[in-house]
Order: structure tokens, then sequence, then C-alpha cells
């Protein structure tokens, strides 16, 4: 009816008005744009014509006075006018109007791409919101699915199964291209619906909350033995020798035995008990460990002629890590490679006191781990000497630690005890102090320290005897579960009230088992230690630590390249 209405009045059908005359005009450029120009009369005249350029150019070449003109615009595409001066004024215009137009556009794109991104962050956010929602649904069909019968085979189980096949292929697509279809939020209606129906079969909100807290006890013990199962491999792949180790090993030992008795001995057995040189002590059985720890000390020393550098490593790997030392140039530094088992007083002095410890992990039972107790009598001639783990490398020059002020006490080593560090450590962490004699003798608020770069005072060790006061502790430790096994607990009571703290840039830890150790504390640091299982010569190693690693590891070696270990 308002159709009828308005076709009912009167229409102006515009006889009596006259549209312009439309001219088009070329620059050189060969843009064609539609513009007003002047005829002879002074008046604007400007049309539109659906015509071709060729018809165009036809229409001009009318109002032209000479034919030669004519045949000139139509072969260059170009129109000329009777009046230059107005041609001028026309192609000026043309000008302006250009670079109006452009500035208007470049500011339009600025805008639009700004809009562009808004838009996409709000789509991504709507996108996760989505998945989501995909998310609480495919849970709510399993939760209606456990309330059907076993082997049940009806309607409305396929169609859950079916939907929850639907979504979570949904989902999976939605990962892989950041974006949601619209076949995805049609099969999120779908399985609303199915859920809808699947609430009026089964109304029992009681029963429902029952399954979902059962499926939720069951989601939080797959996670629990996931996590387990997790830490168990990590364990195993920090205790596991990598193939390329292993090579190397045996190649070294077979050269080893290639040579004659007196080609296996090392130069400057001289300096080996001289009080007045700078020791370090280095317990390991991995020999590309410590090549990398003795390049480290070596590369960094002001005066490496003052070096002797002891390795005390077991019968099997002797041989291996002799060899390496015979072919790898010192620089004027000493070193001594010894076993362990060349040492005859510490069966027959400490045999039936060396109980250690039984754990799951052999390097916490190992002999190695707990040579460090008897530095004084595997180093008798020795005044003071630091002891470096295998897992660490050395930054800066060591020979400051020999005039380090010990205030009397015997071990120099770095705290552990500031809760915003990843080397943070409690006594109450490694040590049972529920125990009575615990309780008594040691206070749960004592500052702990760390193992990998200490300095012994060895001459005040042998007066206060502290080796049998491991001994006792040891002992007893034996007998009930006072503290964890390792040398780190125990030597925290052997040496209670025995260690001075040393400035934190001499030793930074956490390497090997945490991530966010700060940049600037590991490039002012004199000593970094890579404790924990995630060692830098394991593929389970952090990588954005193993470049300091590496760069005190000779790869161009031929036995490291006949064992395949690369960078």
């Amino acid at each position: 009816t308002d159709a009828l209405k308005l076709n009912s009045i009167e229409q102006e059908d515009g006889e009596g008005l006259k549209e312009p005359t439309l001219q088009v005009y070329k620059d050189e450029g060969g843009s064609a744009v539609s513009f007003s120009t002047y005829s002879e009369s002074g008046k604007s005249e400007v049309s539109r014509n659906p015509g071709s350029s060729a018809n165009l150019a036809e229409k001009n070449g009318t109002n032209h006075k000479a034919k030669e003109d004519n045949q000139q615009s139509q072969k260059e595409g170009t129109v000329s006018t009777s009046d230059g001066k107005n041609y001028r004024s026309v192609l000026a215009f043309e000008i302006c109007v250009s670079c109006l137009f452009g500035s208007w556009q470049e500011e339009f794109k600025q805008v639009t791409v700004e809009h562009n991104q808004n838009v996409r962050s709000l789509s991504r956010k709507e996108i996760d919101l989505k998945i989501q929602e995909m998310k609480d649904q495919v849970i709510r069909a399993k939760a209606y699915l456990n309330f059907a019968p076993p082997n049940s085979n009806s309607h409305l189980v396929k169609e859950l199964k079916l939907r929850i096949k639907e979504l979570e292929r949904a989902m999976g697509d939605s990962n892989k291209v950041s974006e949601l279809s619209r076949r995805a939020l049609q099969r999120m209606r779908a399985m609303e619906a199915s859920l809808l129906k699947a609430s009026h079969v089964y109304p029992e909100c009681s029963a429902m909350a029952k399954k979902l807290r059962a499926m939720m006890y069951n989601a939080e013990e797959q996670v629990r033995t996931q996590k387990n199962q997790a830490s168990f491999l990590v364990q195993l792949a920090g205790r596991t020798t990598p193939k390329g180790l292993h090579c190397l090993s045996m190649r070294l030992t077979n050269s080893y035995f290639a040579l004659q008795p007196e080609e296996r001995e090392f130069l400057g057995r001289h300096k080996l008990h001289d009080p007045d040189l700078s020791h370090f002590a280095v317990f390991s059985d991995n020999i590309l460990a410590c090549a990398a720890v003795v390049d480290s000390i070596i590369s960094t020393a002001m005066e490496p002629e003052k070096i002797v550098i002891h390795i005390l490593t077991d019968s099997l790997n002797l041989p291996a890590i002799t060899m390496w030392f015979l072919l790898d140039p010192l620089r004027g530094a000493t070193i001594q490679v010894q076993s362990i088992n060349s040492f005859d007083w510490m069966s027959t002095k400490y045999g039936g006191k060396m109980q250690w410890q039984s754990s799951s992990d052999p390097r916490y039972a190992s002999p190695l781990n707990h040579l460090r107790f008897y530095l004084p009598e595997i180093f008798p001639a020795l005044k003071k000497i630091v002891l470096l783990d295998h897992d660490v490398i050395v930054q800066r020059d060591l020979s400051g630690l020999w005039s380090v002020d010990m205030k009397d006490k015997v071990n120099g080593a770095v705290e552990t005890c500031r809760e915003d560090e990843p080397s943070f450590r409690r006594m109450n962490m490694l040590i049972n102090f529920s125990e009575p004699m615990v309780a008594r003798r040691f206070d749960v608020k004592a500052c702990s320290w760390a193992f990998g770069m200490n300095v012994f005072d060895l001459q005040k060790w042998r007066r206060r005897n502290l080796t049998e006061v491991y001994h006792n502790y040891l002992q007893l430790g034996s007998k009930r579960p006072l503290w964890k096994a390792g040398s780190l607990p125990i030597g925290w009571v052997t040496f209670y009230n025995q260690t001075v703290g040393l400035d934190r840039r001499w030793h930074v830890l956490g390497l090997g088992h945490h991530a966010d150790v700060k940049q600037r504390d590991i490039e002012q640091a004199a000593v970094i230690h890579y404790d924990g299982v995630m060692k830098p010569w394991l593929d389970i190693g952090l990588e954005k630590y193993k470049q300091y690693w590496r760069k005190h590891v000779k790869y161009d070696h031929p036995y490291l390249q006949q064992c395949n270990i690369h960078d």
C-alpha cells in the first residue's frame, strides 16, 4: 500500500533540466579523469559518456579547429583545447586534486590498519573463549557417557561420541590455523543440542557432581603419575653415559696402553707438593667434564705456571683421563691424575668407618663423592687447596682465593640461604630436624652453603680433626635417617660453625636445574656451576647455558670427531 501511495504522487520527469556535458581529459602520464572544461562562450559543460576512449577522443576532436591537431590527439591520447590557458588551468586542478586524494588515501590506510589490528586481537580473544567453551562441552559430554551402562549402544551414546570427535577435531584445526571456522561453530551448537538431550535423560544433579568429582580425581592421579614418570626419566638420563663419551673413553684407553711406561708420566712432578703454588682438586669419572674444567682453569689464569691441578678418579677411567692430558698442552700448568684405588691408607685407617648411605642414585653413594672429606690425608704437604666439582666452568682468575680472610674457619663457600635466588636451600630441606639429637646440635635457621667451589684450610682441618667428625656423623646416619643421601647434608653438619661465607660473585649456581639465572650474575661470576641433572654434556642440558661450557671443549680434536662429539 505504501508503494501504491508513493507511485500515485506525480513525479518530475526532468525534461526541462539540462545535464552538463562530461569532458574527459588525459594527461601525459596516461590517466583519464573527468573534469569540467570551458567552452568558447566561457560556460562549464560536463556530461557523462559511457563510450570507449576512442569515441571520447573523436568527440573531443570535433571541438578543435585544425584537423592535424585532432589526429595528433588520437595518436598520443592527449586532449587539446582551443585555448592553452584553459587547458593549463584544468591540468593544475587535476594535479591538486590528485595530491589531496593521495594524502587522504594514505591517512585512510593508516586508520584501516589500526582498526584491523584491533579487530584481529579481539577476534583472537574470542577464539580462545570459544575453544575453552568447546573443552567444557567435551568434559560434560564425557561425564554423561559415564552414566550410560557399559557397552551401551544407544542412539544418545553414539551421538555424544560423534559430537566429542567432531569438537576435538575442530579444536585441533583451530590450533593449527589460529582461527575458528563456521563449521566449528555449527558443531558447537550441535553439541549443545546433544547435551540438552542428555540433561533430560540424566537429570540427577547430585549424580553428575559425583561423576565430575571422580573424573577430576582420576585426572589428578594421571597428572601425578606422568610427573613421576617424567622425573624418573630425567634422573635416568642424568645418570646415563652418552654413547660419544663411552666411545671417547674406549679410544683413549686403547691409546694409553699402547704407550711405553715412561711415556705415561707427566712433567713437573717436583711441583706436586709445593705449598707455595695454587693447588686445585677435581674429583671426576667424566673425561669431557675434566677436560672442560681444566681448560677453563688454565685459560683464565694470570700465571698458569703457578697452577697445579690434581684429578682424582677411579681405576676404570684413569687410563683415558691420563691419555687425554698427555695429548693436551697445559700451557705451563702442572697436572696429576690419581686413582682412588691407589690410596691404601683409606682401607687400613678408615675401612670400617666408610659406610655411606645407600641411594637409588649411585652418584650419592660413590666414593668419589665422599673423597672430599679426606683432603688433608690425600695432600699431607699442602696448607690450602681449592676444591672444584667437574660440572663447573672457571671464568676469571682464581688466585685471589688464596688471599681470602678465612676468619679462623676451615671452609670458605658461597652461602645459599637467600630465598630470592635459584640456589636457595634451607637446612631442614636435607636434614631431619624431627630427630632430637639433630634439633639439639644444629640450628634450623642456620645459613646453608654450597659445594662446587670451596677453599679449605687444611692445617686447621687437621688440628680440629674434622675427618673424624665426618665419620661419627656418617655412622649415626647409617643407623637412622638423619639426613638425605649425598655429600652436601653431611658436609653441612661436618663443617657446622666452621664455614665462612664468600662473595657471591665467586660462585653462581643453578645452571643445571634452573632456567632463570640472571645473565648479569653469570657474566660477573668467577665460577659458574651446572649443579643438577641437566649437565651441559647431556642432551637434556639447558641449551641457553651450554655456550659457556662449549667454548672450553676442543671439538676439533681427532678423538672427539671420531666419536661423533660435535658442538
